[in-house]
């Protein structure tokens, strides 16, 4: 079966309108079992992100920053037409219990489209429990 057989068309559709427009979507992903949550984001804020994340580092994280932004400049220039991973920000892993993994922090996170088995809109939110300190006086 050829990879582009294997790909969702409508996730497609969403994947390339992030990339071309900067769109963003809150979506979640099954992928192997797994419940992938979070706002999907264009590869060039992706990329963008990760450089950001090094660039206060020692010689190598900020070696690796710069191959980060030139990645996210390259995007732009090859655009092919289709679409190959999509990119995540915020995102929750859930793998069959009720806590996700990581459970904090604001995660990046990339995946083959021809890997997604299905998805839906927007995307899981905890829930805050009852006896959480989240009372206001």
């Amino acid at each position: 079966m050829s990879e582009s057989a294997s790909k969702d068309n409508i996730l497609e559709f969403f994947v390339k309108a992030a990339n071309k427009h900067d769109f963003s979507l809150d979506i979640s992903l099954l992928v192997n079992g797994a419940v992938i949550s979070g706002t999907m984001i264009s590869a060039k804020e992706y990329f963008e992100s990760l450089s950001e994340s090094f660039e206060d580092g020692n010689d190598i994280a900020q070696a690796l920053s710069e191959q980060f932004t030139k990645a996210s400049e390259s995007v732009d220039s090859s655009s092919d037409g289709e679409a190959h991973f999509i990119h995540l920000k915020n995102t929750h892993i859930y793998c069959g219990d009720s806590k996700p993994t990581p459970s904090k922090g604001k995660i990046l996170w990339r995946g083959k489209l021809n890997e997604v088995d299905s998805f839906f809109l927007g995307k899981i939110s905890e829930s805050k429990s009852s006896g959480s300190n989240s009372k206001k006086s």
